[in-house]
């Protein structure tokens, strides 16, 4: 799934980016993403883009041809910005980032699905998993592009499209915080049964991917392990522009 020439300045920059992309994803700590996933339900990988590569993917956000859809938040009361589906094919960095990651996070996913015994698991291949999603009637991409200016946020939710989804999601951070803008943290909260709701607030720097979990994950409880929905969100911008992207590996109806 290559880049057409044209498609944005610098694509030749993008190209050279993907390159080496993978080696990036690889050398990774898996199996401490592994244990703050299966802990915390989120993990943070550190410096993973350049500025000058975030400042790359930014510049795709006016490119009305990458994109099958674009919603206005404060229309469907999702809270104050906008984002963009991106469309098949796929940037050539945003498809590296979504099949290179997705076999790196496969050992979590049926390590979730073994205690809690809900489905057959996940196949190593991303490519096959998008099959099964594309069987079920799941067949619209999901990667996108976020932005929220002066006064933006996002409500609280979860990302789950159809009855297929995979347990876990990334975004990557293009923007620097207290630089580029002020506010707009990342928020996950977690509900156990019976207790209050807790929360974590985390604020990434430019180039981070914060992976976290989509739906629910699995605690070990005195009767065994049980679902523990979470969800996410962004606090209100309070100055300046605030972008990132969202690699979601299922596909959507």
């Amino acid at each position: 799934m290559g880049i057409s020439p044209g498609v944005w300045g610098g694509a030749c920059c993008m190209m050279e980016a993907a390159l080496t992309l993978q080696h990036r994803i690889e050398s990774q700590n898996w199996n401490r993403v592994d244990e703050q996933l299966c802990g915390r339900g989120f993990a943070l990988l550190e410096n993973v883009l350049s500025a000058n590569e975030c400042a790359e993917l930014k510049v795709l956000y006016p490119q009305d041809h990458l994109f099958r859809s674009t919603i206005d938040m404060g229309r469907y009361r999702f809270g104050e910005g906008e984002y963009r589906y991106f469309k098949y094919p796929l940037p050539e960095v945003i498809q590296q980032f979504r099949t290179g990651m997705y076999p790196f996070l496969v050992p979590t996913a049926n390590k979730f699905v073994r205690v809690l015994k809900t489905s057959a698991g996940y196949p190593t291949d991303h490519g096959e998993f998008l099959s099964y999603c594309h069987q079920q009637g799941q067949k619209r991409p999901t990667p996108l592009i976020l932005r929220y200016e002066e006064g933006g946020y996002n409500t609280l939710h979860q990302d789950l499209y159809g009855d297929v989804y995979f347990p876990f999601q990334a975004v990557l951070f293009l923007n620097q915080p207290n630089k580029d803008f002020g506010g707009g943290e990342f928020v996950m909260t977690e509900q156990r049964p019976r207790a209050q709701s807790s929360a974590e607030v985390l604020q990434p720097n430019q180039g981070d991917i914060l992976i976290f979990t989509t739906n629910y994950r699995p605690v070990n409880g005195l009767r065994g392990y049980y679902r523990v929905a979470m969800r996410h969100g962004v606090s209100r911008v309070k100055w300046g522009e605030r972008v990132t992207v969202g690699i979601i590996f299922h596909d959507a109806q």
